[in-house]
């Protein structure tokens, strides 16, 4: 891995860190990406599954993924309507650093609870 600097830039200078920290931005970005790598889910499954989650905050969330090219918001012609968001490709490219930044999020938990002992 090459060492992240500012002058990390593609031909369109465009930093990969800057951009994926873009990306990422914002507190329930990963938790929404996470349940999506699950499975598609509607948008109340969302909403039961990240209760402190306002409404307007996941809706917006969801648009910019969808901006994004990393979740999919998938119609149905059914009565009533039916969305779903689902990983795009370039989403479930994603799934791995999810599962990274779950192991690393579960040995971090482990070494705290093993320094209050």
């Amino acid at each position: 891995m090459s060492e992240p600097s500012s002058n990390n830039v593609n031909s369109y200078g465009i930093c990969p860190f800057s951009t994926t920290q873009r990306v990422l931005n914002g507190k329930w970005v990963l938790i929404i990406l996470y349940h999506i790598s699950t499975g598609s889910k509607r948008f109340n499954q969302l909403q039961r599954l990240i209760p402190d989650i306002s409404q307007s905050v996941l809706s917006n969330h969801l648009k910019q993924l969808e901006k994004d090219k990393l979740v999919e918001r998938t119609v149905y012609a059914e009565v009533p309507p039916r969305v779903e968001y689902g990983l795009t490709e370039i989403g479930e490219s994603f799934r791995k650093v999810l599962d990274e930044v779950e192991t690393w999020g579960a040995s971090y938990l482990a070494l705290l609870e093993r320094e209050q002992q």
